[in-house]
């Protein structure tokens, strides 16, 4: 039976690592706001880019490589993870779905490779001994910006119009709310036309006429490229958001899981202490008798 010493030493180191799972969520919830609005903020853009796109393609004689589908003989997926732990099942429920999927559809390394962006996935792909795209983990900072990933959207692109890549896949954490964070996998290159709850809804006897200047064939060239960078980006915030949330849920449950076990603790404490002074007590009134 563990002495009160020890009782109160558990009690003491609960108490502490309750205060830093306290402060963790206070601070996970802080940045959560700034994260949500950001990635708030940033899905109209989403939007337009995407409208603008759908009406240069309604040209006839204009197309462009990354919306060709073309025979897929490798598949890049890309990960996206967070740097730091004590985030729940955040990151497990990414990996989980990225190896069950990777196990379904491919027979064998050659046909795939990985692209890890943050630390975690990086630890993860190679413990699974996936081949990788880069060698070094892209950091995902909390104050993310989108000059952090400009560089590493354009080596997808390149990789994807020099034949290297025939596919690109995103699995990320879609933020839903503050509790509900759900696995998603996006396909990045080619674009696809899955994206109908981008578009605006049309307006009843509304017809637009859109005139291009120099030429449709040109604003698509720049689109395109522009809408795989911001969606890249706009995955990013959306997952960023989703750590925060999850870490903070995370730091809400040890909070109050060192609150119950502190209760417990205390309980046996008060236990162990009467059962000492009891015995003292007796002691005293035994020896009391024993004099008399």
């Amino acid at each position: 039976m563990a002495t009160m010493r020890d009782i109160r030493s558990r009690i003491n180191a609960t108490k502490k690592t309750s205060q830093i799972t306290k402060a963790m969520h206070m601070v996970s919830a802080s940045k959560l706001k700034k994260a949500e609005k950001a990635i708030t903020g940033f899905r109209p853009l989403m939007k337009r880019l995407r409208a603008l796109i759908d009406n240069v393609l309604d040209q006839e004689d204009v197309h462009h490589p990354m919306l060709v589908d073309r025979d897929v003989d490798r598949v890049c997926y890309i990960i996206v993870s967070s740097d730091r732990g004590l985030a729940g099942p955040y990151n497990s429920s990414i990996f989980k779905a990225v190896t069950a999927h990777i196990e379904s559809t491919h027979k064998n390394t050659d046909e795939f490779v990985v692209a890890p962006i943050g630390y975690k996935a990086m630890s993860y792909a190679k413990r699974m001994k996936y081949p990788l795209l880069t060698e070094s983990s892209i950091h995902v900072r909390d104050d993310v910006q989108f000059i952090d990933f400009k560089e590493v959207s354009e080596r997808f692109m390149k990789s994807f119009l020099r034949g290297e890549i025939d596919k690109i896949v995103v699995f990320y954490n879609h933020f839903i709310n503050t509790i509900t964070q759900q696995v998603e996998q996006l396909q990045l290159l080619p674009v696809t036309n899955g994206f109908e709850d981008l578009q605006d809804e049309p307006v009843p006897g509304m017809n637009l006429i859109y005139n291009y200047e120099p030429s449709p064939k040109t604003i698509i060239n720049h689109l395109v490229p522009m809408y795989v960078e911001n969606t890249l980006y706009g995955i990013i915030l959306d997952a960023k958001a989703s750590e925060h949330a999850a870490r903070m849920t995370a730091m809400k449950n040890a909070t109050d899981n060192a609150e119950d076990i502190i209760k417990t603790l205390q309980l046996h404490y008060n236990r162990a202490r009467q059962a000492a002074i009891t015995m003292e007590l007796t002691d005293i009134i035994g020896g009391a008798n024993a004099v008399n």
